[in-house]
């Protein structure tokens, strides 16, 4: 027997009307994950139905906000905390690490120190590789490319709030075809 129009709608009302409400006629979830511009993990929102109903309970990011689910939430935010605390001060050793370090990049350059080109982010990423660091593009802070030859300090964003400097020299290449003096 095929489900009229009628029936569907009441369907929806129905579990619509399971989920508990809160002072402003919306749905109360507790925020598994955090939610870009909505809240922070373990947090209690009130949303519309249709929002929790087919973007926040299906994908895992809500849940229905019980007092047992708060207290899996806390318990979650406490080893998280501690799993943080640890990721913190690891970046800050690698910090302490990349500014004992001293980078040297080699360029083409004519006689006034000026570059042909310029050494950006990916160049000091690759010379980073060679020396067994792991750092990405988009890490590496430069106020503009490098275009002229001598000692510049680098800033290295390693998140978190944790940010590390690095020396770059940036030498002429030594070309083989220039006369031994």
């Amino acid at each position: 027997m095929p489900v009229t129009k009628t029936k569907k709608k009441k369907r929806l009302t129905n579990r619509s009307k399971r989920l508990p409400r809160g002072p402003g006629g919306g749905v109360e979830l507790l925020l598994v994950q955090p939610v870009e511009h909505l809240g922070a993990q373990g947090d209690v929102v009130e949303v519309r139905p249709g929002y929790a109903n087919n973007y926040l309970l299906p994908q895992g990011l809500a849940t229905i906000a019980t007092a047992n689910h708060t207290r899996m939430v806390e318990k979650h935010q406490a080893r998280l905390a501690e799993i943080q605390l640890a990721r913190v001060a690891s970046l800050k050793t690698l910090a302490k690490d990349l500014s004992q370090q001293s980078l040297t990049i080699e360029a083409n350059a004519n006689d006034e120190g000026h570059l042909y080109g310029s050494v950006g982010a990916v160049e000091i990423v690759a010379a980073l590789k060679r020396v067994n660091f792991s750092i990405t593009v988009d890490q590496v802070r430069l106020e503009g490319p490098l275009r002229e030859l001598g000692l510049y300090t680098v800033k290295v964003h390693l998140g978190q709030d944790v940010d590390g400097e690095i020396k770059v020299w940036v030498v002429p290449s030594v070309s083989e075809d220039a006369p031994a003096t």
